[in-house]
């Protein structure tokens, strides 16, 4: 495939570049392009999908038939410069026992030929040779013996399988060595930066680099249905005009504003617009009033419309695998660790002033239950200013499904960037007890996968796990190592009665409560007698006394009796083996002794590993 006259003195994309090169240097002759495939694509000033891409421009200049194949519409000449045998049958039939043989002999009798073959994985699907039907089989066989036919080569022929997820695509295929693999990634910074500008001729360069960051993670065809607003419904338009009206008030400005925000709008609900444009049914000033100025005002509005849109888009493309983390607290709010939140702190500066190089890879957050693990890896989301996202179970019963939802989410993650992932109950997601021969291979797949994503040095200030667990003996080891995971932050209960004080205060600001509390006044009365609690538990005994306090009356602050009534009422739940176990394991993986308390800081690691046994041979296979 030489260089075409379409492309000529024009830049392709990085992957059409891997792949024309790919092809020159004779590395193969059948590809597989994967990943964000089915989107559309700025070039030379026209928006056109992928395989429309491939036909018209990449392939235009150097092929003289060129063919478009999927399971719904059949094949299609986009280009043909001479008879092909069994055309008739080729354009009347759509399955792949029927197309197939056809393309077979044109491929191995015509010059100069490209295949598209579009939604691969429907003509050879991931699955157990038994268990596939007749037709899939022979057509994974059919494109398997054309990877390695020396004719289509010598022919200057190219085949090329388009597929989202190359985990949906047999195996037998895809593990090929003859077959290549290009991956389509998601639109860069430059990309949507071009597209933006390419739909708003005269937008204002720095707004336009300010969509540019927000739409990151967001396909193309995605942007451009967020930035071009689709046609109104005849009435619907002037039913939501009215509405949002009757929210902003009179005035000129208003009616300007109002029509701009009705365009924007498109789509929603009274209930979605009221909470964009008046929030908490607070009134709306007027644009410029002592506020913000009218275009600064619409500016933020889309920016929350666009935010908010973009949550649901991703959410809806991971099919619901993933959910954003939008935490409402800081660092303020959590009470004691000290030494943590300095370490945290310290990790979310570097991230906000761009010193990737000072990032640590991932974080293990490890400790018994209750001690705040999660609570302060939402402060630390809300310290950082990043994106954040919550990984939920994308483990499925289906064969190949649960490395296609894998291979979704991180091609998601990949395309956001600047986001930190969390990963809570690591051990049961990720641990070395999961996928053993009774799911096929399927568990060590998928933490192979993850462990090479999470090892990509490329990521490193772009991605940041964060994986929380109480059990990390469950984790697989080599998930642990540095380079990984490279701080391991443990959370233990506090260990003296100024620790209990520093948690009790932050829970009485977290839920703005009044309290008539003094310490060290009280804390006979009351940090001494519940040392070696959980912030759970603490929590549980801040709202029990403000329960107390309410039957004086609603403003009435909590006092030192109505604590002690709490403390004396309270059950915690303890299983003491276990939770001392847990905090052993937590002291046992901390990357710093400075992290831990006096109690721990000064024991050996041959002392820890003792003390370990002891503990493990007592609890048993207890979880």
């Amino acid at each position: 495939m030489a260089t075409t006259r379409a492309t000529t003195n024009r830049v392709l994309p990085g992957w059409a570049d891997e792949l024309r090169k790919r092809y020159l240097r004779n590395e193969a002759s059948f590809f597989v392009l994967h990943g964000n495939v089915y989107d559309t694509l700025l070039f030379d000033g026209q928006l056109m999908q992928v395989p429309e891409f491939l036909a018209t421009v990449l392939f235009d200049g150097s092929k003289n038939v060129i063919v478009r194949y999927n399971v719904s519409t059949g094949a299609r000449f986009v280009k043909k410069s001479s008879q092909i045998e069994g055309l008739e049958q080729l354009l009347l039939e759509r399955t792949p026992d029927k197309v197939l043989p056809v393309l077979e002999r044109a491929l191995f009798t015509q010059d100069k030929m490209a295949v598209l073959m579009e939604y691969a994985e429907m003509l050879g699907p991931m699955g157990d040779a038994g268990m596939m039907m007749d037709f899939d089989r022979a057509s994974v066989v059919s494109l398997h013996r054309w990877s390695l036919a020396p004719q289509i080569a010598q022919a200057d022929n190219i085949v090329v399988l388009i597929t989202e997820t190359l985990s949906e695509l047999n195996s037998k295929i895809v593990s090929n060595p003859r077959v290549a693999t290009v991956k389509v990634p998601m639109p860069d910074a430059a990309e949507r930066g071009a597209l933006i500008r390419h739909l708003d001729k005269d937008i204002e360069p720095s707004w336009a680099d300010r969509l540019t960051e927000i739409t990151a993670g967001l396909k193309t065809i995605q942007i451009q249905g967020i930035v071009q607003q689709p046609p109104a419904i005849e009435g619907e338009a002037d039913q939501r005009l009215r509405f949002i009206k009757g929210l902003l008030g009179g005035g000129a400005a208003a009616e300007e504003r109002a029509r701009k925000l009705t365009a924007m709008t498109a789509g929603m609900t009274e209930a979605e617009i009221k909470d964009l444009i008046a929030p908490g049914g607070a009134p709306v000033p007027p644009a410029g009033a002592g506020g913000p100025s009218k275009e600064d005002e619409e500016r933020k509005q889309i920016l929350t419309l666009i935010a908010k849109r973009k949550r649901e888009i991703i959410e809806r493309e991971c099919f619901g695998l993933i959910e954003f983390v939008e935490p409402e607290h800081d660092f303020s709010v959590v009470g004691g660790i000290d030494e943590v939140k300095k370490e945290l702190s310290a990790v979310a500066k570097n991230i906000r002033e761009g010193r990737r190089n000072r990032v640590p890879m991932g974080m293990l957050f490890t400790g018994p239950m209750g001690t705040g693990k999660t609570f302060v890896a939402e402060a630390f989301v809300k310290e950082s200013g990043l994106t954040a996202i919550k990984l939920k179970n994308f483990r499925s019963k289906w064969v190949g499904a649960t490395e296609s939802n894998l291979e979704k989410i991180l091609g998601v993650i990949q395309g956001i960037g600047q986001v930190i992932v969390i990963i809570d109950e690591g051990d049961r997601a990720f641990g070395n007890g999961e996928g053993g021969e009774g799911d096929g291979g399927t568990g060590s797949r998928v933490i192979g996968r993850i462990k090479e994503f999470m090892s990509d040095t490329t990521n490193r200030g772009r991605v940041l796990f964060i994986l929380m667990t109480n059990r990390p003996d469950r984790l697989d080891i080599d998930i642990k190592r540095a380079g990984r995971l490279d701080r391991k932050i443990p959370f233990l209960y506090p260990q003296t009665s100024e620790e209990v004080e520093q948690i009790l205060m932050a829970q009485v600001r977290k839920h703005k409560l009044q309290e008539a509390l003094e310490f060290p006044r009280d804390r006979a009365t009351i940090s001494d007698r519940i040392v070696g609690y959980s912030n759970a538990d603490f929590e549980a005994l801040v709202l029990l006394g403000n329960e107390y306090a309410s039957d004086r009356g609603p403003e009435s602050p909590i006092t030192v009796d109505d604590f002690v009534r709490a403390v004396g009422d309270y059950l915690p739940s303890r299983d003491t083996e276990m939770l001392e176990f847990m905090e052993l394991l937590a002291v046992f993986e901390a990357s710093n002794r400075r992290m831990l308390p006096k109690k721990y800081a000064t024991l050996t690691v041959d002392q820890l590993t003792e003390k370990l046994a002891f503990y493990k041979s007592k609890i048993g296979t207890r979880r």
